[in-house]
């Protein structure tokens, strides 16, 4: 058998994990707001809400980095965390009490912080740091596809039957996911470049995430400028569709969905653009014209609540979100190629990160509630101007950083 039939038999498996995992992890969250604003929550609340799952998947996501570094057995945290999504979607459907609710949403969101490291360390182990820039590029085509075909019967199913078709739709792709990962095989996975690590050395394993990211500059700053930007970004999609729900905007569930398949659909061809971006360019750039379209999504949200204005809202979520997914693991990986620890690097930008997505729903919930839904959307767009002055002041350390060629192995930028 040639290698390269021998790729493709491993390959096609990691692709369909990351198409069918979109929808597993989403489940009902995207209509999470729409379902309690049926129920009669208010958004100030229901941001809340999903800022205590946030902060539990902040917390969580550092250690989930590192026992992702420390296992031979990755894919078994692809497989406990789809079955533990699965039931704590359940839990919302069987009962909308506060604390019910929030312990689904901590639940779900502790399961889901080790999907990412997980995925992104198989895909090391599978394709080395020489085929990840490439690989990730497709992954996230992959996983972009699986949301819009997700959101699609989601909005369809919910809106034909109900919600409660909405989570047997996510529990159908959480078996699928299961099934896909089990058909890559363990062998095929190495451990040592799974972590990032260019031979069997174990040395200072017992490094901390915060050690991790305190000890390389380029690193911090790009998890302080992920967090500035996600603190805005965060709770854009969820309050559009309240904003469309108080007005009267045709069916909230339909909104919902077409907002995520516009922005999903785009960032399908924008995953594919930024792999061949960073490759020629490097990741700087890439970056860069990520936080240039979040004030812009906050200004037109603010003026344009309606079926026109989400296709400008949504584009631009598609151009952000589609050049990040691509970039931001790619240049921690290759930020730290040769440490060993580029799993815990991921979960340690991921956690500054989430912690400004987990405080984004909240703010803009109350926001919204307080002085109304414009206001909240330009307020939100402008958290993105500290992530453009940050990755300017620090430019030429960064450029340095984020040059990326692929295969060409540089010493550790610790």
């Amino acid at each position: 058998m040639s290698n390269t039939i021998a790729n493709k038999r491993v390959l096609w498996p990691l692709q369909s994990l990351n198409f069918f995992m979109a929808d597993m992890q989403a489940g009902i969250g995207p209509f999470l707001g729409i379902f309690l604003l049926a129920n009669g929550w208010k958004s100030g609340l229901i941001g809340s809400v999903m800022t205590i799952g946030g902060v539990a998947g902040m917390l969580m996501t550092v250690p989930a980095g590192a026992l992702i570094d420390a296992t031979k057995r990755k894919r078994l945290y692809v497989v406990i965390p789809a079955i533990c999504t699965t039931v704590a979607s359940a839990i919302i459907l069987i009962s909308q009490n506060f604390w019910l609710v929030s312990a689904s949403q901590v639940a779900t969101a502790v399961a889901g912080s080790a999907i990412g490291p997980a995925v992104i360390g198989i895909t090391l182990g599978i394709v080395k740091q020489k085929g990840f820039n490439k690989q990730n590029g497709y992954n996230q085509a992959f996983n972009h596809a699986g949301n819009v075909v997700g959101a699609a019967l989601s909005g369809y199913l919910g809106f034909k039957f109900g919600m409660p078709a909405i989570f047997y739709l996510a529990a159908l792709f959480g078996v699928i996911s299961i099934i896909s990962v089990m058909l890559i095989p363990a062998k095929a996975i190495d451990d040592n470049a799974a972590r990032g690590l260019a031979k069997k050395d174990n040395s200072d394993d017992k490094a901390s995430g915060l050690q991790v990211l305190f000890k390389c500059r380029p690193l911090l700053v790009l998890a302080a400028a992920l967090a500035c930007f996600h603190l805005g970004n965060g709770a854009m999609l969820p309050l559009y569709g309240l904003a469309a729900a108080a007005n009267n905007q045709g069916d909230p569930t339909i909104f919902v969905a077409v907002t995520i398949v516009i922005a999903q659909v785009v960032m399908i061809i924008v995953s594919l653009i930024a792999m061949r971006m960073a490759e020629k360019r490097g990741y700087w750039l890439v970056i860069f014209i990520s936080f240039i379209a979040l004030p812009a999504r906050g200004f037109i949200a603010a003026h344009m609540i309606s079926h026109t204005g989400l296709y400008p809202v949504q584009i631009l979520d598609g151009i952000g979100a589609g050049l990040q997914s691509v970039a931001v693991p790619g240049l921690v990986a290759h930020i730290l190629n040769g440490t060993g620890r580029v799993n815990i690097g991921q979960g340690a930008v991921m956690t500054v990160q989430g912690l400004g997505a987990a405080l984004s729903p909240a703010i803009g919930g109350w926001i919204a509630q307080l002085i109304g839904y414009s206001s909240a959307f330009m307020i939100l767009g402008c958290f993105a101007i500290v992530s453009i002055l940050l990755w300017l002041l620090y430019g030429p350390s960064l450029k340095a950083a984020c040059n990326h060629q692929p295969g060409k192995t540089t010493k550790p930028a610790w």
